[in-house]
């Protein structure tokens, strides 16, 4: 009987096979991630330490310098504090316009609700450059937008040119931006079951009193992925600031882009680029946490 038990008792290995399983699947892709994306990231990290001199150039010792520049200098505070500005602003907008498109959407029928959803991700098929160069046809000196506002007297022809300003970089990031907010309430409202709006309706409730109280808290969860996507997006975006706001009107990811191409001095642009992944990292975290939160306080 001892034997026995001892024989019975010892894992099989199809049970030792399971076990290990989503390693063996996962351990693939995770090389091929670490590989192309972790070991730039680790090259930039530790190019960061290293000092520059405009006359050696990169100079291999180890120093702070780089982090104790860009965390005290009033200049790269304002970078980044326009930077997470701008990526606020557009995290607001997106909401504003993405959630309501969705929600029209989803009530559609078809063909037209394929249709327009088509036509309202069909800009993803489309290069972020060529249609930030897109705006800044409208949205330029010479454009349309500041021609027609001239053309009715509403603005002179200066006042219509948008281009290096705030406005101007959140309009074309709020464009380039808003069909991944469409995308993560459009997948919240497919779980939204509409016997549960049919019943509230037939129980006396208004069509907003069922929108704020049944739906907008279902889909609350696709609202909040979609601004962590958009958030993320767009403080780390470099083409559209770059065309649309210049020199003039820098960002975290242009002011580490002229760091290498301009001055050459890639090490202080590493440190702008770190100090911006873990800023967007913290950010993301914290808000992911307190959202966590407040879900479990409200469903109890």
């Amino acid at each position: 009987m001892a034997e026995v038990t001892t024989v019975f008792s010892e894992p099989s290995k199809p049970a030792k096979i399971k076990k290990y399983a989503p390693w063996l699947l996962s351990g693939p892709g995770a090389i091929f991630f670490l590989t192309l994306l972790g070991m730039p990231l680790l090259m930039t990290f530790f190019l960061s330490f290293y000092s520059f001199s405009y006359s050696e150039g990169i100079v291999t010792t180890f120093t702070f310098s780089n982090y104790f520049e860009v965390l005290t200098d009033s200049y790269f505070h304002k970078i980044f504090f326009r930077t997470y500005g701008i990526s606020f602003a557009v995290v607001i907008l997106c909401i504003a316009i993405g959630v309501p498109e969705a929600y029209i959407l989803s009530r559609m029928r078809s063909p037209w609700r394929s249709i327009f959803l088509v036509v309202t991700l069909a800009p993803l098929l489309i290069s972020v450059v060529v249609r930030t160069l897109g705006w800044v046809l409208l949205i330029g000196g010479n454009g349309l937008l500041g021609k027609t506002l001239e053309a009715l007297g509403l603005a002179e022809s200066s006042a219509g040119n948008l281009m290096y300003t705030h406005t101007g970089v959140i309009m074309a990031l709020v464009h380039v931006l808003v069909p991944f907010m469409v995308i993560s309430v459009w997948a919240a409202l497919q779980k939204l079951d509409p016997a549960v709006e049919n019943a509230s309706l037939s129980l006396g409730a208004s069509q907003n009193t069922v929108f704020r109280r049944i739906v907008v808290p279902q889909i609350l969860p696709g609202v909040l992925s979609g601004s962590l996507i958009v958030f993320a997006l767009s403080a780390s975006a470099f083409a559209t600031p770059a065309i649309i706001g210049g020199r003039r009107l820098k960002v975290a990811a242009t002011a580490a882009y002229d760091e290498y191409l301009n001055t050459m001095n890639w090490p202080l642009g590493a440190a702008i680029a770190f100090i911006l992944l873990v800023a967007n990292v913290a950010l993301v975290m914290t808000y992911n946490r307190i959202m966590e939160r407040r879900f479990r306080r409200t469903l109890g």
